[in-house]
């Protein structure tokens, strides 16, 4: 719940950046996404990129936990 939380306010974070970054490599002054359909499709885009990072982060630091809890009872 949390990871979903924060992916969909990182992913619409994402989409301003990235229309910020474009808006300032073509040197224009606003950006026209076409309708709400496309600038969704955007969001999702990156709601999905956000969310799979933070899926790995969260699978890495329970396996981190777990080899440190290996390890631990293994010293006895």
């Amino acid at each position: 719940m949390i990871r979903m939380s924060v992916a969909s306010i990182f992913g619409f974070i994402l989409v301003f950046l990235e229309s910020a970054i474009v808006m300032w490599i073509k040197g224009y002054q606003s950006i026209d996404f076409g309708g709400i359909s496309p600038f969704v499709s955007v969001w999702a885009m990156n709601f999905f990129w956000v969310f799979s990072i933070l899926t790995h982060i969260k699978q890495w630091y329970m396996q981190r936990e777990n080899q440190e809890d290996e390890y631990a009872s293994n010293d006895h």
